[in-house]
């Protein structure tokens, strides 16, 4: 998917995050028709000059590398090459001063924790009728961090404060590091690992002793353990 072409109906005129014009922003989903029907609803109603989009975490990572950067970053969490808060992460390393939205077909309260953990700026349904996404953007690019009515935010403070202490430990992993962890989430050995990844079995062990070290765990099944808590691969 590349551009996606700007509506003009009749536009409301550009919101502002925290000052700046909103104009240019990113739609990360790999569903076609949401992310046309997105685009629209947000051009309509912010009067948006460009609406580029991307079908996968790679694509978003390479139009943010090629740049200019967007105003703003739409992100679905379930994509064919990431999934979880790891989306999250990746794209606020490249774009750190960029207000990232997750929209999403699930409303899971934890998952709700890890994404504004890992520095979201809300958490959106894809359920929601027109007018209250619409509102869910303004306010959000007004500045205002926004989740769904139904999550418990102040239930979630404790955890979600060291959701968000995990969030950034994990953050510091480098890609590499990731997809290592990746794979010891899903229970391969190293010698499997080095395999997959076509490195040397001791490179698998130093990358595992920086993670382990990154994230103050002491082992591998104290790290998977880790990343569940935060969400880190969920679907």
């Amino acid at each position: 998917m590349g551009h996606v072409p700007s509506w003009s109906l009749g536009c409301a005129g550009a919101q502002r995050v925290a000052g700046r014009r909103v104009s240019d922003v990113l739609i990360v989903d790999d569903h076609p028709l949401m992310c046309d029907a997105l685009a629209m609803t947000l051009t309509h109603a912010f009067g948006l000059k460009r609406v580029r989009s991307a079908a996968s975490l790679a694509a978003a990572e390479k139009s943010l590398r090629e740049g200019p950067l967007p105003d703003a970053i739409v992100l679905d969490l379930n994509l064919p090459d990431v999934c979880g808060i790891e989306g999250v992460m990746a794209l606020r390393k490249l774009a750190r001063n960029v207000p990232l939205t997750v929209i999403s077909a699930e409303v899971d309260s934890d998952m709700v924790t890890a994404v504004m953990a890992a520095g979201a700026l809300g958490y959106v349904s894809k359920s929601l009728p027109r007018p209250q996404m619409v509102d869910a953007f303004e306010r959000m690019w007004a500045g205002e961090q926004v989740t769904p009515r139904e999550y418990d935010a102040d239930g979630a403070a404790e955890d979600g404060a060291d959701v968000r202490d995990l969030a950034r430990s994990f953050a510091t992993l480098t890609p590499q590091q990731m997809n290592i962890l990746r794979l010891i989430c899903q229970g391969r050995p190293n010698k499997l690992i080095s395999y997959e990844l076509s490195i040397a079995e001791a490179t698998v062990k130093t990358h595992i002793a920086a993670i382990m070290s990154k994230i103050n765990v002491r082992n591998r099944t104290q790290a998977a353990l880790l990343a569940s808590k935060a969400r880190i691969f969920a679907r």
